[in-house]
């Protein structure tokens, strides 16, 4: 193992174990999380119908992406996913706050996609599941799979809007 291995075992673990919790609070309501309930309401005041089903999704692949990317498991698949969510996080709950954390702004979401997308470039460290069942994707396919989690959530990012445009308007 070298020094690279070890940033990216040290980067897998980070970004998957926060991205875990993250979900754990949506899932479960642990660290003073909302759990289902108050995250499906949230959903549903940013915009999203059904609020239930975008609720699940995003929970899920937090926390089971989450702790996949942290044994790196599937690594490219579930970086690419996780870049997704990211995106999803900035476009619709951080974008409007600005750059700094402080003011709810898109700092800490940007580095946790960007360490998904690194992870997801790189491919997983040694010490990983991919890498003790000789799971190896081309690079080619690996950046394929970052720039589709990026369309993907600018893609998710549309739906809301999309729902606003096509409901009636009352006369």
């Amino acid at each position: 193992m070298d020094t690279l291995d070890l940033a990216l075992f040290i980067l897998q673990i980070a970004v998957g174990l926060t991205f875990a919790a993250h979900g754990a609070q949506k899932l479960f309501g642990w660290w003073e999380g909302p759990g289902m309930a108050g995250w499906e309401t949230a959903m549903h005041r940013m915009g999203f119908r059904p609020p239930r089903l975008f609720a699940w999704v995003s929970a899920l692949v937090e926390f089971v992406g989450g702790l996949m990317l942290a044994i790196g498991f599937l690594t490219p698949l579930v970086a690419a996913a996780i870049v997704a969510q990211a995106v999803v996080i900035i476009g619709r709950a951080h974008w409007a706050n600005g750059f700094f954390n402080q003011r709810s702004g898109i700092e800490y979401p940007l580095l946790l996609g960007a360490g998904a997308a690194a992870l997801g470039l790189a491919g997983p460290s040694v010490l990983s599941v991919d890498s003790a069942l000789g799971f190896v994707v081309d690079p080619t396919i690996r950046v394929a799979l970052v720039i589709g989690g990026i369309v993907a959530g600018l893609v998710v990012l549309t739906i809301p809007r999309l729902g606003a445009q096509t409901r009636p308007t009352s006369a």
